[in-house]
């Protein structure tokens, strides 16, 4: 193993940045602008982190293909005009986010993001918070099937050098969980974000951290 690079991979919303208001704002504007009855806010959080057009998918799973694509472009549409119109400040990075970056850094991880947001949505969050330099592989729901496929781990492991054995998914999600076990790597749940500790434990998650301070030396207990 000594010839590959130890690799973190996180998921960006509620992992990396506490998006839930923009998220949900932009899915009730999304149903208005359909017409279409709003949708109850328990729902949506517990399909965030798949890709839009999966989320549309469950939240309105009656309705034909043609719709969901209408869905997802409303929510999409959504979610740029509340940014540019309304976010005076961008999505707050959760405490200790940085400082947690730096340190795997600095201890020689390489790092990486598998988000089911999108390539600009991604590049958004890196530009507001000044991320650029930390991550070596980007891998988004515009390149990828939705999670918890393991094609963005797959994908972030070969462009990082590293190995299944050798890399850690953290995220929020029983969709992260899953991806990250489904590609052979270990999942670091966060107790944060969007889903609870039970759904968490059900997705697969190996370990489970309340604050991003447990996170690295935890990572350097995985990697002994």
């Amino acid at each position: 193993m000594s010839d590959y690079n130890k690799l973190v991979v996180f998921d960006c919303d509620g992992t990396l940045v506490d998006s839930q208001h923009m998220i949900m704002s932009a899915m009730h504007a999304a149903y208005d602008r359909l017409g279409l009855p709003r949708e109850n806010d328990l729902a949506i959080r517990a399909t965030v982190g798949l890709s839009p057009i999966e989320i549309m998918k469950i939240l309105r799973p009656n309705d034909d293909d043609e719709f969901h694509l209408e869905m997802t472009k409303a929510f999409k549409e959504s979610f740029y005009h509340l940014r540019v119109t309304m976010a005076a400040e961008p999505d707050p990075l959760y405490l200790g986010t940085r400082s947690a970056l730096e340190e795997l850094r600095d201890e020689g991880y390489l790092l990486g993001v598998a988000t089911g947001n999108s390539n600009r949505g991604l590049a958004r969050v890196i530009q507001e918070h000044n991320l650029d330099g930390f991550f070596v592989t980007l891998q988004t729901a515009d390149n990828h099937p939705s999670k918890p496929h393991p094609s963005m781990m797959h994908t972030a492991i070969a462009d990082a050098g590293s190995h299944e054995a050798l890399t850690v998914m953290v995220g929020d999600t029983s969709f992260d969980m899953k991806m990250a076990r489904a590609a052979g790597c270990h999942a670091v749940g966060v107790r944060w974000g969007y889903h609870d500790t039970a759904t968490l434990q059900g997705g697969g998650a190996h370990h489970i951290i309340d604050v991003y301070d447990e996170l690295v030396p935890l990572i350097g207990q995985l990697g002994r």
